[in-house]
């Protein structure tokens, strides 16, 4: 997903909004898993995100979305984010986030997807440390 920073996604200092940034993560994961599932996604969680370069106002975001690993009711979502400066013509990668989405049925419960069954070694690799990321998800949970 490629976005534009325009005027109105960005603070007083010409920055892109995080709450913005936010709203393109949801929604490029949402089809992500959509497109995964064949259904409707709703989120169900998202990791911490931690924004390590500002976007400027005319900047280029890109968004890249991938299901990592599929579980009983839940699937992973990696997004990936890059800035890209057409003035300078430099791409930085700014952000990473990990979402979790449940895909639905027609009655709007939760119901089992597809696997996702990885081929590269950097499938085989987000897919593995997705089944430590959800491990440590679900430990957080039961603490509260």
């Amino acid at each position: 997903m490629t976005e534009l920073v325009l005027p109105n996604h960005t603070n007083q200092l010409g920055n892109l909004l995080g709450g913005q940034l936010m709203h393109w993560i949801d929604i490029c994961a949402a089809m992500s898993a959509a497109k995964h599932s064949q259904r409707v996604c709703v989120t169900a969680s998202v990791d911490k995100i931690d924004f390590h370069q500002p976007h400027k106002l005319g900047d280029v975001v890109t968004l890249n979305a991938s299901v990592n690993r599929v579980f009983n009711t839940s699937m992973e979502v990696g997004v990936k984010v890059f800035g890209e400066s057409l003035k300078e013509g430099k791409r930085v990668h700014s952000n990473s986030a990990y979402l979790t989405f449940v895909s639905l049925d027609d009655n709007e419960k939760p119901v089992k997807t597809f696997d996702v069954i990885p081929k590269s070694d950097d499938e085989k690799r987000r897919y593995k440390e997705a089944l430590r990321r959800r491990d440590t998800r679900l430990k957080s949970r039961k603490k509260k």
